[in-house]
C-alpha cells in the first residue's frame, strides 16, 4: 500500500468518525443554531457507534434545548408542543433517556399539572415553544443549561 493510500484511509476514516449536521437560514445575521455549533467535548468522548439510538437523541436534544434557550426573553421559559394535538405543552422540567431506543420529557402542562411524554427514538417529534414564565416565579427557568451540565459526568449513560 502506497503512502497516498495510506493517507486516503486515514482521511476517509477520519471523515467517517465526523459528525455530519448542516442548518442554513434565508437571514443571514440569525442566531447559530445547534447544527452550527462545535459540539461540547462531553459528547465527543465516546464514539456515537457506542451510543444507542436513545443516548444520541437524549444528547442532541439538550443542545437544541440550550440554544433555543439562549435566544429566550429573560421572562420566557421552553415549552414542548405535542405533537398529536391532544396533550398541548408540556413546560420541560426534565429529559431523560432508556437504552437502547426510549426518550422520556417532563414538565407540567399550562395549569401546573404534571405531565411525562414517553416517546420511541423513530417516533421523534418535537416542537419546542417560547412562553411566558408562569405568572409569581421570579426568573424564568432555563433547563438546558442544566442538562448540558450533566453530558461530561457520565450522567446521560446511567454511569
Amino acid at each position: 500500500m502506497s503512502d497516498e493510500e495510506i493517507r486516503t484511509l486515514a482521511e476517509a476514516h477520519e471523515e467517517s468518525a465526523l459528525l455530519r449536521s448542516r442548518a442554513v437560514h434565508a437571514d443571514p445575521d440569525a442566531p447559530a443554531t445547534a447544527e452550527q455549533k462545535p459540539l461540547p467535548e462531553a459528547l465527543c468522548a465516546r464514539p456515537t457507534e457506542e451510543k444507542s439510538p436513545a443516548e444520541w437523541a437524549y444528547e442532541r436534544l439538550i443542545l437544541y434545548i440550550q440554544n433555543f434557550e439562549e435566544q429566550l426573553d429573560k421572562d420566557e421559559e421552553i415549552a414542548m408542543g405535542m405533537t398529536d394535538g391532544g396533550a398541548g405543552l408540556l413546560r420541560i422540567e426534565g429529559i431523560g433517556f432508556f437504552a437502547p431506543d426510549i426518550v422520556s420529557f417532563y414538565g407540567r402542562d399550562m395549569e401546573g399539572g404534571r405531565m411525562q411524554l414517553v416517546q420511541h427514538v423513530t417516533q421523534l417529534n418535537v416542537t419546542l415553544r417560547a412562553l411566558p414564565k408562569p405568572k409569581g416565579e421570579v426568573e424564568a427557568q432555563r433547563i438546558g443549561f442544566r442538562l448540558a451540565k450533566g453530558l461530561g459526568r457520565g450522567e446521560t449513560t446511567g454511569e
